[in-house]
């Protein structure tokens, strides 16, 4: 068998150290190129695979997605329907008469009423169809209503009384589906059923919709609104935008009326300014806060 033998170089001897040096540079060069996963733009090593503007995006996107979340679970929530103790208890309330306009699985109706220049009471000719057990799971007051041998549970017939049939109708579908078709008016109105009926739900619903069009226009009756609402959270952000333009106050039309009509409200808002204004300058000075 031919054995190989390996030849020794006549070469001399090469020093690979700057050649190592030129590797590390290299290798340190490139991972200081990487490319974000996202927008493919380059980021810093340090980053865990996205550039930090994808990073704060992606963060902002989840919040997002979260609330979202909460909100779908506060809508289950409220849609979750309530069974009463003797489903047939009522049963000989339903209509089933063939010219009857009340819908099959309809119970009870729902009358707007509005008064009229002398003070009367006058009913929409219309009436509005729902289902006891859907009022009564959506609202307590309904509940109370309905489950009690009242006026309404008997006669089949519940009159709301200052509120348009357009408001009303889509007041009792916001109590099937929890959703509505919302203008700042409709919004208004709405919110006042929500109030007067315990459904909050709606009431937030509604707050919401009111305070994404909320400007320095419309803050000062949004606020004299929630105040007789009991509506704290377009309280709070009406307020805030009042803060805000406090130099420019006094000035509007609005100001000048509510200072006749509820002069009570004019100094809440005169005492949360104060309040702010001391708290602001207690955080500035240290000595002071001491």
């Amino acid at each position: 068998m031919r054995r190989h033998h390996r030849r020794r170089s006549s070469t001399p001897s090469v020093d690979f150290g700057e050649d190592e040096e030129d590797d590390e540079e290299e290798e340190t060069s490139s991972e200081a190129r990487m490319k974000c996963v996202s927008c493919k733009e380059d980021y810093s090593s340090r980053d865990a695979g996205t550039c930090r503007e994808c990073y704060e995006e992606a963060s902002e996107t989840e919040e997002e997605l979260k609330r979202e979340i909460e909100d779908l679970k506060s809508k289950v929530n409220f849609l979750r329907f309530w069974a009463p103790p003797d489903p047939l208890h009522h049963l000989h309330h339903q209509r089933s008469s063939s010219t009857n306009t009340v819908p099959f699985c309809s119970d009870v109706v729902l009358v707007a009423s509005h008064d009229d220049e002398n003070g009367k009471s006058t009913p929409h000719p219309v009436p509005v169809p729902a289902n006891r057990a859907v009022l009564a799971s959506r609202s307590p007051v309904f509940r109370a209503m309905l489950e009690n041998e009242m006026e309404e549970s008997l006669s089949g017939t519940i009159k709301i009384s200052d509120v348009s049939y357009d408001a009303l109708r889509a007041f009792v579908t916001y109590l099937y589906t929890a959703d509505a078709c919302l203008d700042e008016l409709m919004a208004c109105d709405l919110l006042v059923l929500a109030e007067k009926y315990q459904v909050k739900h709606l009431k937030t619903y509604c707050e919401k919709f009111l305070i994404s069009k909320l400007n320095w226009e419309n803050s000062l009756p949004n606020y004299a609104f929630a105040h007789q609402h009991n509506a704290k959270n377009l309280l709070d952000a009406a307020l805030s935008l009042i803060m805000e333009n406090m130099d420019k106050l006094s000035k509007r039309e609005e100001y000048k009326e509510l200072v006749e009509k509820d002069p009570r409200l004019v100094v809440e808002i005169y005492e949360a300014y104060l309040s702010k204004q001391v708290n602001t300058a207690v955080h500035k000075d240290p000595v002071a806060k001491a």
